[in-house]
């Protein structure tokens, strides 16, 4: 069998063994530079594990009401992990996307029951309000060059004050909205398991932004800001303009968050959502996008959202106390990242 030719040095002409050496292959090795170049196979390789492991603990787990029950918890937090994805795919991070989504709901509630107000204008005012969160967001990151840790640190505790002074810290009933508000609660069924037509809306956003992230020019420009920013503003990129558009675009997926929360619980309450924060992350992070931006895919993200539900789902019929399930998904961030420390390692 032919043997390998030897790298040659070309500034020596000698063999460089060092070189050779480092060509040579493992198979762990080949499973990172695998797992780095499809970064959604280890969730679903976590995902396939957790449905039988949890399956063979409790015959209930996949009866098709359960599955009902995790596909439509699933709907709100999937919904915020794709905003989440994008602005940790341009090396960011946003702990206010709950707070953010609880505020434009009760928007959308209030503007429509105590105003009088058509539904559809509570609706775009949602909008608008999640957007204005967004562009307040973008401006302090890209202006002001704040830390999006901080700048979302501090923007969090503003929108849940705004949301409390707002509201008065009054629920809205779904049962004094009109039915468009609630639409997205409403439940179709597939091979028994019941989905609502806020976890096809999310589908949508997925199939939409995973379209606009692989096949548009401000798709790849996205991956170029978190993977090298100033490398991008050398290659003509304006990192400036990206990440406010970034910022809006979670702000408008936001608002459609906040409109499937209204149908999921039928209300729309300033207290809402106190676990999304992390939930988000997680399923971002789980999914196998990187927190140092430059690296992931929307897919994963909806597999990570969908391993945070099973998990949460699957412990609780378990009979363990929600701490321990919150214990779990700590975790599991922690394992995620140690995992993407690891395969970033791999050489390029």
């Amino acid at each position: 069998m032919t043997q390998p030719t030897p790298t040659a040095n070309p500034a020596t002409g000698q063999h460089d063994l060092a070189e050779e050496f480092l060509d040579r292959t493992t198979p762990l090795s080949r499973l990172r530079g695998l797992m780095h170049r499809y970064p959604a196979i280890s969730p679903a390789v976590v995902l396939v594990i957790a449905i039988i492991v949890f399956g063979m603990l409790n015959e209930r787990f996949l009866n098709p009401a359960n599955l009902s029950l995790i596909t439509q918890q699933v709907a709100v937090v999937g919904t915020l992990a794709i905003a989440q994805t994008l602005i940790i795919l341009t090396a960011g991070i946003d702990l206010s996307v709950g707070a953010v989504m609880v505020l434009s709901s009760m928007v959308i509630a209030q503007f429509t029951v105590q105003n009088g107000l058509p539904p559809i204008l509570g609706l775009i005012a949602g909008l608008v309000v999640a957007l204005a969160a967004g562009a307040l967001n973008g401006f302090l990151v890209t202006r002001l060059r704040l830390p999006p840790f901080i700048v979302t640190l501090g923007t969090l505790n503003v929108f849940v004050a705004l949301t409390l002074l707002y509201s008065n810290g009054a629920t809205v009933r779904g049962g004094d909205m009109p039915d468009l508000l609630t639409w997205t609660g409403t439940t179709f069924s597939v091979g028994g398991v019941n989905f609502t037509m806020g976890v096809l809306l999310m589908l949508v956003l997925y199939v939409v932004i995973a379209f606009i992230l692989s096949q548009t020019a401000w798709g790849r420009h996205v991956y170029a800001v978190g993977d090298d920013k100033e490398a991008a503003r050398l290659a003509g990129i304006s990192v400036s303009r990206v990440l406010m558009s970034v910022y809006l675009a979670a702000g408008a997926i936001l608002a459609i968050g906040a409109w499937i929360q209204i149908g999921r619980s039928n209300a729309a309450s300033p207290n809402a959502g106190t676990d999304l924060n992390l939930d988000s992350i997680t399923a971002v992070v789980i999914g196998g996008t990187s927190l140092f931006g430059g690296r992931g895919t929307i897919w994963g993200t909806l597999l990570g959202a969908l391993i945070v539900g099973v998990f949460r789902n699957g412990l609780s019929l378990a009979g363990l106390d929600v701490l321990w399930q919150t214990f779990a998904v700590g975790v599991l961030i922690v394992l995620a990242v140690s995992v993407d420390q690891w395969i970033r390692k791999v050489r390029k």
